[in-house]
């Protein structure tokens, strides 16, 4: 990454006379100049197709406001096309992730663009849905209210440790984008029960997902406030 040999970082007998150089251009004192690359590399890298998925969901989201509501909000053709925007939005969600990790495009700009692109589509599609009385509004608080706690819990505890994502968590992610997808449709006959099904479900996930990470939270702060006073102890002793 910073262009230093490998041969100046192994220190082989034949190279030690030649320390000194090495130190000046990429060895210990380097650590500085490897900071610097390191941050070019990563700025250059915020264009990456990570990113850049991150972005299509975020201009997405106004272009599924304006199709949800066109037309007062209940045409299907325009219903249809809203739909396919929060369907792209939602496929994107699963591929930027996966990229960035694989491929090492993670960069500060995603860590922070990401959440908030999630929140958003699926925040403007909950509201969207009960302000045309689509879907009632406790289902919609419960769930923003639930995504908004546990963001907001993450960076209490952050001091502490990260909290992963779990198993649940995924799946009620899944089980969201597909009911309210149904709900963005309009469906009607059986399709229209299995959706309020498929909602129920997913509503049950969000509360039992977000009590899970409440309990991690606590545990997480429990054990990183004990982590710190032995440490402290250890100093003073």
């Amino acid at each position: 990454m910073t262009g230093v040999p490998a041969s100046a970082a192994g220190g082989s007998a034949k190279a030690a006379p030649a320390a000194p150089a090495p130190d000046e251009q990429g060895g210990a004192k380097p650590a500085r100049g490897g900071k610097i690359a390191a941050a070019a590399v990563n700025q250059a890298s915020v264009w990456n197709i990570a990113n850049l998925l991150t972005m299509l969901r975020l201009l997405l989201v106004p272009a599924f406001v304006a199709l949800m509501l066109a037309d007062g909000g209940y045409d299907p053709a325009w219903r249809s096309l809203a739909w396919a925007a929060f369907a792209i939005a939602m496929i994107t969600d699963l591929f930027d992730g996966h990229l960035a990790r694989t491929y090492n495009l993670v960069t500060d700009f995603g860590k922070i663009a990401d959440p908030i692109a999630d929140k958003a589509i699926m925040g403007a599609a909950l509201i969207c849905l009960s302000s045309l009385g689509d879907l009632p509004w406790w289902v919609t608080i419960v769930i923003l209210g639930r995504e908004l706690g546990i963001t907001l819990m993450r960076f209490l505890v952050i001091r502490y440790g990260v909290i992963p994502a779990s198993r649940g968590g995924k799946l009620k992610t899944l089980t969201q984008g597909i009911a309210v997808g149904m709900y963005v449709l309009a469906l009607t006959g059986w399709l229209a029960t299995l959706r309020f099904w498929v909602m129920g479900a997913a509503v049950v996930l969000t509360v039992l997902t977000g009590l899970d990470y409440v309990r991690q939270a606590i545990v997480l702060r429990r054990e990183g406030i004990a982590a710190r006073q032995a440490a402290s102890e250890e100093t003073e002793a």
